[in-house]
């Protein structure tokens, strides 16, 4: 199954690396002949937008003097997380795919948890 996701993915990074060579022209057809160029790009975007919930959290405390989680760090960890999800997939690596598999599942349910108190709190 993972490795049939894996294909998957494959080709779907042959795909955008086509939409990218026709939207870029000067870009070489290199990127369609390797996928893991695209994916490694793919991998470090998920990457950084996963970090950017610090960053995001630390200028929200700041900004209130004390410590808070604010809802845009979990919307950069659902984001994130998805994203290296789908890199770890591609890699076909068990750990990887556990590790985001459980971490999207949190984000996901204190997302529910945030928007199931403002609908009770008429928010």
């Amino acid at each position: 199954m993972i490795s049939y996701l894996s294909d998957l993915i494959t080709i779907g990074s042959q795909k955008l690396a086509s939409f990218i060579i026709l939207l870029l022209p000067f870009t070489t057809t290199y990127l369609t002949e390797r996928p893991e160029v695209i994916m490694l790009i793919v991998g470090f975007g998920g990457q950084a937008l996963f970090a950017s919930r610090f960053i995001i959290q630390w200028i929200s405390s700041e900004s209130v003097g004390r410590s808070i989680i604010p809802i845009g760090f979990w919307y950069c960890s659902v984001g994130g997380g998805a994203v290296m999800l789908i890199y770890a997939i591609w890699r076909e690596d068990p750990v990887f795919i556990c590790g985001q598999g459980l971490g999207l599942f949190i984000y996901l349910r204190n997302l529910y948890l945030i928007f199931k108190e403002k609908k009770t709190n008429g928010a």
